[in-house]
């Protein structure tokens, strides 16, 4: 029987056992497909947040890490006091103004839907401009009485329009909750930090090698310049031109805000919203007043000039294209959250595919702070 055995095993020629080998592989790439398949969708509903949680941690560890020396290394501490400054800072002007907005344009739909939207008349001073007053005051006159047959005839578009940013508002709750959660979960990664970023550092080291290392490391060198120059620079001018509408008492601030929140992040600016609301000014308050308001806009119009290239004078520079797609896009796709994912996960994207492709062109330079966080990573794998 053994050499019956013997005589069958040498019978079986190398490519039989190349197809046996052959099956087994794919056998177990079937396996290992099936649970990653299974794993996505288990984590499809969490993918954003715990992008989002992981780009916040990204950019906030400067700070944190600062922070924690400053107190003794106590990264828990730390991690507490980043979470809820953020919460504070962030989140509660974000749902003030959301709210606002959603307020402000659901009495708009609703006076839209029953008729009773009409337009103020025409402030009698404009008939004083040179050459084209009486023509923009007639214009304005005109539209304003022929509004409502003018809101009947395109009945049927308004309706799809409304239900459209209805649709949007009731995302806006949801997307506040995926904020606070993020938020909240940066903060624990925050605190395996050093980990996080050993583990990282292995995996793209087994994907890619050394370039995989400094592919990482780009990533996160991006998402700190744009978190920084982009999103921070957008939600401090919003943030000043909310204080400068609730000051001033400037009818549907709020909106405002908002509207002025996503010019930013667009790099188009604040201009475009303050410009027509100082010349309303202008028109509406007595000089003083209309003097100071223009003295106080002013300066939060141009402040991103200032602060980006101090923010990202050592960094990379994002074509503004890219910024636009990523915010116009996240939105569309992802409501709020996507609002500020989208620039940042498209500019990484970018940045990447031009360290890819050119690499001699795209030298991506990185500063002190950036490299902290791998070369703490570094230390705790030397020390284990």
């Amino acid at each position: 029987m053994d050499s019956t055995g013997d005589t069958a095993a040498q019978g079986a020629g190398p490519g039989q056992i190349s197809i046996e080998a052959r099956i087994s592989d794919l056998v177990r790439l079937g396996i290992i497909g099936l649970f990653a398949y299974w794993t996505l969708v288990l984590i499809a509903p969490f993918a954003l947040i715990v992008i989002w949680s992981a780009i916040l941690a990204v950019a906030l560890f400067p700070i944190f890490e600062a922070l924690s020396r400053s107190i003794g290394n106590r990264p828990v501490i730390a991690a507490v006091v980043i979470v809820v400054f953020s919460l504070v800072l962030i989140i509660a002007p974000l749902a003030l103004v959301a709210v606002n907005f959603a307020d402000a344009a659901q009495a708009l739909i609703g006076k839209l839907r029953e008729g009773n939207f009409t337009l103020p008349a025409a402030p009698a001073a404009i008939r004083e401009w040179p050459v084209v007053g009486q023509r923009i005051h007639g214009a304005w006159n005109q539209i304003a009485s022929d509004l409502a047959a003018t809101i009947i005839k395109f009945q049927a578009p308004i309706r799809e329009v409304t239900a459209v940013i209805v649709a949007k508002l009731a995302s806006i709750g949801g997307g506040i909750l995926s904020f606070v959660v993020s938020i909240v979960l940066s903060g624990i990664f925050l605190t395996r930090s050093a980990r996080l970023a050993a583990a990282i550092q292995i995996l793209a080291s087994r994907i890619a090698g050394e370039k995989g290392v400094g592919f990482a490391r780009l990533a996160g060198t991006t998402v700190r310049n744009v978190s920084r120059g982009v999103i921070g620079v957008a939600f401090l001018q919003a943030l000043l031109c909310g204080l400068c509408f609730a000051l001033f008492d400037i009818p549907a601030g709020g909106p405002l805000t908002f509207i002025v929140f996503v010019l930013c992040l667009m790099q188009l600016g604040p201009a475009l919203v303050l410009l027509p609301v100082i010349l309303w000014a202008w028109f509406s308050w007595p000089t003083p007043i209309a003097l100071v308001f223009t003295v106080v806009a002013i300066p939060i119009m141009i402040i991103d000039n200032i602060l980006k290239p101090i923010l990202m004078a050592r960094g990379l520079s994002t074509p503004m294209p890219v910024i636009l797609i990523g915010v116009i896009g996240g939105t569309l796709s992802q409501g709020l959250l996507g609002l500020f994912l989208g620039p940042v996960v498209l500019s990484v994207f970018y940045e990447l595919l031009r360290a890819w492709a050119w690499p001699s062109v795209s030298t991506a330079p990185e500063n002190n702070r950036a490299a902290s966080f791998d070369a703490q990573a570094e230390r705790v794998e030397q020390t284990r």
